[in-house]
């Protein structure tokens, strides 16, 4: 395996983030001093709730049928089966984070004084799981709708997988010592159990906010993308609407697993303490409700007319595009900016001495990948047409995320670059929903 040092890369990017070069901060606990704690007891007591409700609704209901308690969940709610299959993947994604292919990245400093290193075998990992899943339904050892018919329990046993292994997080920080305020006893038990005292856990090699978001969030994503795809071939009731949207999900997480290395330069990875509320979202929000739209049409088939899957296609191929080139863009002027791609860039001189990306994806708009990423979800939401919201509220979180992050990351740089960030908003005028809807606009046009 390649070992490569990320360390020093992001001292040569400095972080061109949306069109700034951005310094990669110390790491520190942010996330817990804005977080109202009545509110976050009721986010992990009520987000695996609610969850269920939003999946249990994607089944159509019969007027006819008596309304009972018991009655008003169309699957069950527990059985150990699924216990079972949420601590096979995990023991599963756990073995295959040793394996000896990938790259071996160095990133930021421990508390060994040692630079932490992190296995990129994602891409790998997911390519046996997929493999070894289709063989096994091939060979008829299993049948996919033994999952996706299981899909309410499977939420439930993910809830407890995580609490046991939150406790277990707790008890281990609890016994480490402070180091570099990687241990952060804050004197509560609810922010420190919810959210966490350590920002970089490891448990032998693996570190443990990266196989979460990772081999947990995305490669959990996609295997219930796949056992729906052969949920609907087992019952015969394939369509082109669960086929595409399938394939636009898989794109994106096969995307995201080959440029693996990007998560180790967010915000929630570098900054944030990982604790109760960030495993449960990755076991139980990232692959569940990002696949919203997929269990959806497995529920209620939608037929949908041929223009409108090319149309369709349009709009993912433009948002995908934009979403990876405004990246590629960013990152390679970031690593070499005096490449032939991008030495021809204007820039803006930041009064901090960096340089503020002022064409290319980001002279057309302030935050081009942010909008490629709405854009591909809307995309993947579209084939289930518009008789519920359902399928639609994983794309409508994602605008209200990026929006929200475009706003923190525009205050940021205000501070930062002062005058020359003013000046490049006066050349950028677009942010975020003009150019969304100056998008849509354009597509509507074209496809008439």
């Amino acid at each position: 395996m390649e070992v490569k040092n990320h360390c020093e890369e992001n001292q040569l990017k400095n972080g061109v983030q949306n069109g700034v070069l951005k310094e990669t901060p110390p790491a520190k606990l942010a996330n817990h001093g804005k977080w109202n704690p009545i509110y976050l007891f009721l986010l992990c007591v009520l987000l695996g709730s609610v969850l269920i409700l939003l999946l249990n609704a994607c089944h159509p209901s019969d007027p006819a049928d008596p309304w009972t308690l018991t009655g008003f969940f169309k699957a069950p709610l527990w059985d150990w089966t699924a216990l079972a299959i949420v601590l096979t993947f995990t023991v599963l994604q756990g073995a295959l984070y040793y394996l000896p292919v990938g790259q071996v990245v160095e990133g930021k400093m421990g508390s060994n004084e040692k630079r932490l290193k992190y296995s990129l075998n994602g891409l790998h990992a997911f390519g046996v799981c997929v493999v070894l899943l289709v063989c096994l339904w091939e060979c008829g050892y299993v049948r996919a709708v033994s999952v996706s018919g299981r899909v309410l329990a499977l939420v439930s046993a993910a809830c407890v997988v995580s609490v046991l292994l939150s406790v277990c997080l707790y008890l281990r920080s609890a016994s480490a010592q402070t180091h570099q305020g990687q241990d952060n006893n804050t004197g509560g038990f609810l922010l420190d159990f919810a959210l966490g005292r350590e920002v970089d856990p490891r448990v032998g090699i693996i570190d443990v906010k990266q196989f979460a978001m990772v081999r947990i969030g995305f490669i959990g994503w996609g295997l219930l993308d796949v056992c729906y795809l052969l949920t609907a071939v087992e019952s015969e009731s394939l369509s082109a609407s669960l086929l595409l949207t399938v394939t636009f999900q898989l794109i994106y997480i096969t995307e995201f697993l080959i440029d693996e290395d990007s998560v180790l330069d967010t915000k929630e990875f570098t900054e944030e303490s990982i604790g109760f509320l960030m495993i449960l979202g990755e076991y139980i929000w990232i692959p569940f409700f990002s696949s919203l739209p997929v269990y959806f049409l497995l529920q209620r088939p939608n037929d949908i007319h041929f223009l409108s899957v090319i149309s369709i296609i349009l709009l993912f191929s433009v948002g995908f595009l934009m979403y990876y080139m405004a990246n590629e863009q960013k990152s390679r002027f970031r690593k070499s900016p005096h490449h032939p791609a991008v030495a021809h860039l204007e820039t803006i001189r930041s009064p901090s001495g960096q340089n503020l990306l002022v064409s290319g994806w980001f002279g057309w708009v302030r935050h081009p990948n942010y909008l490629g990423d709405i854009l591909l979800m809307l995309a993947w939401c579209l084939p289930c047409g518009f008789s519920s919201l359902l399928p639609y509220l994983p794309a409508l979180q994602c605008f209200k995320l990026l929006r929200e992050r475009s706003t923190e990351i525009e205050e940021s740089c205000l501070k930062k670059h002062g005058e020359a960030w003013r000046e490049y908003c006066r050349r950028v005028p677009y942010k975020l929903i003009q150019a969304v809807l100056t998008s849509l606009h354009f597509l509507n046009k074209n496809t008439r």
